[in-house]
């Protein structure tokens, strides 16, 4: 059964491919990668939000109006509780020197949730330690992921009046502007993916290899803002104020987490899609028996060398073929031997036998030098010594 599964998912691309990014998720330990970004992202998300209240505070002075919209478009990418989290956000006020502690107090705390992005997407792209950015450039780096974020703001902010002021026209406009906006939100938010993966990775990637991936993640987010409405419109209505507590911190780390998931599997497939790690061998996870293929090997080739910590370490990796037959061996004796399996040992060699006496010590195996013969003296019969009859 297993067999044919294996040989169906090897002729078949789109299964190939999905079997493939499920491994490479679970071998890249994804889970784990998405937790971590759910939690600097649930610490860095008022730092982001205080950060930018303050800056459409100087930017929009005077201009109450717009900076409500704008302030409204980011909370409205959290539809489970942006009401919540639009109640407790606040400018920043004080002095110049207190306020600029403030802001970059802020702004570091910020940053924490595009550190731990980075980290996931260069671990997903098996970037050798060594060729990762420093701390003080990964961090310029995560600068940029602000930049970003605060344009898909922007971008959203404009979409989003565009969609209230098309009401004024008519059922028919409105319908269809609302279903141009939310193409263009798709077509925003793709971009906005392949923007992040440029700039977090320290690799050059090609947006060729990233659209098709960031369009996918664009639809997931817009259908989990669509779920996340309908649970705040019919699910929570009426719950109490200690589900309410509760649900504030649960739905934000849930929402996060189911962000930071759908990101991280977009960057997965995307890396075995450019680097043609499949098809992979639906039995390799589970046997040491099974023969590799070729993105098995190339896939496990890289986590070895991700781990390089300097440039001039050498990382070699050399893959044996494996022995038919070896969970018979280790089954025990009862089963006939392996055919392939290690020769007996051969007996031990006998000792050297003893030099004869007077040519050296018992353990010298060195020959023994040979005695000149004399020639016969004259009038003497030779003697046996010297080679004589």
């Amino acid at each position: 059964m297993l067999g044919r599964l294996d040989r169906y998912q090897r002729s078949h691309r789109w299964a190939g491919h999905t079997v493939a990014v499920v491994y490479k998720f679970v071998e890249d330990q994804g889970s784990y990668l998405a937790a971590l970004i759910t939690y600097y992202g649930f610490l860095s998300l008022f730092p982001m939000l205080l950060l930018l209240v303050t800056v459409l505070g100087f930017a929009l002075n005077g201009n109450a109006r717009l900076q409500a919209e704008v302030l409204s478009s980011a909370l409205g990418q959290f539809p489970v509780l942006g009401d919540q989290l639009g109640d407790n956000i606040h400018s920043l006020h004080g002095s110049g020197f207190a306020l600029t502690v403030g802001i970059g107090g802020v702004l570091y705390g910020a940053l924490g949730v595009a550190q731990a992005t980075q980290n996931a997407l260069n671990s997903i792209w098996a970037v050798p330690q060594h060729e990762r950015p420093n701390p003080l450039v990964s961090r310029l780096r995560s600068l940029l992921l602000l930049v970003v974020l605060g344009l898909g703001v922007a971008v959203t902010t404009v979409l989003a009046a565009l969609a209230t002021s098309a009401h004024s026209y008519g059922a028919a406009v409105a319908w269809g502007v609302r279903g141009g906006g939310m193409l263009l939100s798709v077509a925003v938010n793709a971009a906005l993916i392949v923007l992040t993966f440029k700039a977090l990775t320290a690799r050059a990637l090609p947006p060729a290899a990233l659209w098709p991936e960031a369009l996918a993640g664009a639809v997931v987010w817009q259908v989990l803002q669509a779920v996340g409405a309908y649970v705040v419109g019919h699910q929570l209505r009426g719950a109490t104020a200690t589900y309410g507590l509760f649900g504030i911190v649960l739905g934000l780390i849930a929402w996060l987490y189911l962000g930071a998931f759908t990101l991280v599997m977009c960057a997965e497939s995307a890396s075995v899609r450019h680097r043609g790690l499949h098809p992979r061998n639906l039995a390799a996870p589970f046997s040491d028996d099974a023969r590799l293929t070729r993105a098995d090997r190339r896939a496990f080739t890289s986590y070895a060398t991700a781990a390089a910590q300097k440039p001039f370490e050498e990382v070699r990796v050399r893959f044996d073929e494996p022995r038919p037959g070896r969970a018979a061996e280790q089954e025990g004796p009862s089963h006939p031997p392996d055919p392939g399996g290690p020769a007996r040992p051969s007996p031990p060699s006998e000792p050297p036998s003893p030099a004869p006496s007077g040519t050296g010590t018992g353990t010298d195996t060195a020959p023994a030098r040979e005695r000149p013969v004399l020639p016969p003296r004259p009038g003497l019969a030779p003697s046996p010594e010297a080679g004589g009859l």
